[in-house]
């Protein structure tokens, strides 16, 4: 029969890793997330090996992360547009800065001003929080390029704001549906969440 004293070592290395996984987090919503979970595994390790404060101070880690976490579900967000055109200086320089980080989102993403029939930075409290190309093909599809957001920004929120609170705008621009190609398991989600449906291997639509 296990003893809690053979458990308890394990629950101080389980809370120990999910800390230190929190602090690589570069979205402060997962870092908070996953910040609780870290701080309850501590606290419960803490009031188990009798060691009181830390299962205090690790208690009231749990409820700062609550506390912020709230502030963050209940703040309200302005969205906005910045549309722009395809010889943008900061455009350029944007996508030069997070070329890496694209790369990985967008395997063999190269800029084509010439294909860029739609193109804006997505605002949020008037900062920048990502930037959307895309461009019209023959049957009035709106093609994607690239729907690019800032790790800070990682929400869903721009998405949702771009496929439904635009939708009526690209309607009456005369498109019927988006298409997106997605080769990264985050993005794929990140379109199925969407609404996105799968067409044929590694491309996704959703109608307007």
């Amino acid at each position: 029969m296990t003893n809690l004293s053979d458990i308890l070592p394990w629950i101080g290395y389980a809370a120990s890793i999910i800390i230190a996984i929190s602090m690589t987090m570069s979205s402060i919503v997962r870092f908070r997330w996953i910040n609780i979970i870290g701080a309850i595994t501590f606290s419960v390790y803490g009031f188990l090996l009798g060691a009181i404060p830390v299962g205090i101070l690790n208690g009231l880690i749990v409820l700062v992360d609550i506390y912020y976490l709230q502030k963050i579900y209940s703040k309200k967000e302005i969205f906005d547009t910045l549309e722009i055109n395809s010889e943008n200086d900061y455009l350029v320089k944007f996508l030069k800065y997070h070329n890496e980080r694209i790369q990985k989102i967008c395997p063999g993403f190269a800029y084509n001003p010439d294909m860029n029939t739609v193109s804006f930075f997505i605002l949020r409290n008037a900062s920048v929080a990502g930037l959307f190309l895309a461009h019209r093909d023959a049957e009035n599809d709106l093609i994607v390029g690239l729907d690019y957001v800032l790790p800070e920004y990682k929400d869903f929120k721009n998405g949702k704001y771009v496929y439904f609170n635009l939708k009526e705008s690209f309607k009456k621009m005369g498109y019927t549906r988006v298409k997106a190609k997605a080769n990264d398991l985050p993005y794929v989600k990140y379109l199925k969440k969407l609404g996105f449906n799968e067409e044929a291997d590694g491309f996704y639509s959703k109608e307007l």
